[in-house]
């Protein structure tokens, strides 16, 4: 009876971790034995390897008296998921001579099914920029996995259909020699190594554009500036005016994903098994319904789980009928809406997971929708208004940068062609904006890249006032009793314009276009 030892991953919060594989074999009574505090779908393993191994023509470990331990390390890590079928099933065979290799630098991911086949597993692409970071040189995996583990450079990525083909070409136990051969073949032919993966960005399709709204240029202004900078928005009108549509058409607006944001939120998506194999090329889009948990839109559980914020990382998340969502929910999005993170503290450890996304808030001014309406009237009581007023707090509304309205549109212009300005020559405005706070940034050794992510002390190295704007920016703020953080967020939004303008300073009527992007309603 022998040992052997092979190396497999699995996902950690959003990280991958390097997990062991540990086999011993020794006489005595069947048993098999999977240790390391494996979960359910850890332990039931060792049915599918027995009857994989079976069906790919070796001999199951049921099928012998012997007893079979599988230490996974480290042993005070929860094991969760079908990742290691591949590794113990290579470990087993292994300690038992059938096979031969060095299993240094190597590491087996995938799940097996009955037959032998390979299965795809979720978070391919963190546990593979893991392996690379801690020196390992090849990555075996189920084929549909193959091309986003490829997107990692500097290591070998082998994609298999099934355990029999990984086997034969790892195994060295089986060559021969051919006269005038200096080189050891294999007699089994080889898998395919899966070249490097190219990122091939296309141009972002959406299914409404500006051109296709009718009216509502203020709103398409307020769009513009958000998507210039950053900047979270909420939208306030009557039931049908557009606002779901301007939301969707808002995705249109935003630039291109750098490669490594490609990498970042492509990770974050495998995780969850939200991106279906495939790469996420463009900024997320995230419309959960109102009537989503705390929990799935913040993210947690007993080992926490990222939610719909940290899905739309990078990307826009819109919250239709704002209101609506439950008051706790709605709290909990002070922290990514001021620091772009979340954190979520359990008793077995603290989690942080990133959340630097655009917030699209689009909701009814009252319960019935038609509070200053001119073509319906508002059936609400009093109670009613007010309660619905409470739902939005002080600390929510004065973290969303811009509060526009969408009024209800003639019918007449309704009829009319769309000949509107289009989404794309928007979008060459945004990203002239984007490439000017991006060099202004960089030349002050920030590593932020848009306006919305300036601290105060960003705001005192980046963007100088002069006394007229200042004077401005003073009385305006103490008319509408602005606090410190709507202050300093009205600084942002007006530096924004200017980027539009690509004026160089912040001019008077930047500041008061700014201002009036507050909300009209005091708590």
């Amino acid at each position: 009876m022998s040992f052997a030892k092979v190396y497999s991953a699995q996902i950690n919060l959003l990280t991958g971790t390097i997990v062991t594989i540990e086999t011993d074999l020794s006489r005595g009574l069947n048993a098999f034995t999977i240790v390391g505090l494996p979960d359910k779908a850890v332990d039931e393993a060792r049915d599918r390897v027995g009857s994989a191994l079976k069906n790919s023509g070796y001999e199951s470990p049921k099928s012998k008296n012997q007893k079979t331990v599988v230490s996974l390390a480290p042993a005070d890590l929860k094991k969760e998921g079908p990742y290691f079928d591949l590794g113990i099933a290579v470990a087993y065979l292994l300690a038992t001579n059938e096979i031969k290799f060095n299993p240094e630098n190597k590491i087996f991911l995938g799940e097996l099914s009955l037959n032998g086949d390979l299965k795809s597993i979720r978070g391919v692409l963190p546990l593979v920029q893991e392996a690379k970071h801690q020196g390992f040189e090849e990555i075996y995996l189920p084929k549909e996995n193959a091309t986003e583990a490829a997107l990692v450079d500097g290591v070998k990525i082998f994609g298999a259909d099934t355990l029999k083909q990984v086997i034969e070409h790892i195994d060295e136990s089986k060559i021969q020699l051919e006269e005038g051969d200096d080189e050891i073949r294999k007699t089994k032919k080889k898998i395919t190594l899966q070249p490097k993966t190219e990122i091939i960005f296309e141009k972002v399709i959406t299914n409404a554009d500006f051109s296709d709204i009718r009216g509502q240029e203020g709103a398409k202004r307020g769009l513009e500036i958000a998507a210039a900078g950053g900047h979270n928005i909420a939208m306030s009108g009557p039931p049908g005016t557009g606002k779901t549509m301007l939301a969707r058409a808002f995705s249109g607006l935003l630039p291109d994903l750098s490669i490594d944001e490609v990498l970042e939120i492509t990770g974050i998506h495998s995780i969850v098994g939200a991106n279906g194999g495939e790469l996420v090329k463009n900024p997320p889009f995230r419309a959960p319904h109102h009537t989503s948990s705390y929990v799935s839109l913040i993210g947690g559980g007993t080992f926490p789980k990222p939610g719909e914020v940290t899905l739309a990382h990078r990307g826009v998340l819109f919250l239709d009928e704002f209101p609506e969502f439950d008051k706790r929910v709605m709290e909990s999005l002070r922290q990514p809406l001021e620091d772009n993170i979340v954190t979520i503290s359990r008793a077995k450890g603290t989690a942080v997971f990133p959340s630097n996304f655009i917030l699209v808030a689009a909701m009814n001014p009252c319960p019935c929708g038609n509070q200053g309406n001119k073509q319906k009237a508002c059936i609400c009581k009093q109670n009613d208004l007010d309660r619905y007023k409470r739902k939005l707090s002080g600390p929510i509304m004065d973290r969303i940068d811009l509060w526009i309205t969408v009024s209800n549109i003639d019918y007449k212009k309704l009829g009319e062609v769309g000949d509107g300005e289009k989404s794309s020559a928007i979008r060459e405005r945004v990203e002239s904006a984007r490439k000017i706070q991006k060099e202004r940034c960089q030349k002050a050794g920030r590593k932020i890249t848009s306006n919305s992510e300036m601290n105060v002390k960003d705001l005192t190295l980046l963007i100088k006032l002069s006394d007229e704007v200042r004077k401005v920016l003073e009385e305006s703020s103490e008319r509408l009793a602005l606090s410190a953080r709507a202050y300093h967020r009205v600084i942002k939004i007006a530096r924004t314009i200017a980027d539009l303008e690509n004026s160089i300073e912040i001019e008077k009527h930047h500041i008061l276009e700014a201002i009036q992007y507050r909300p009209k309603v005091q708590n």
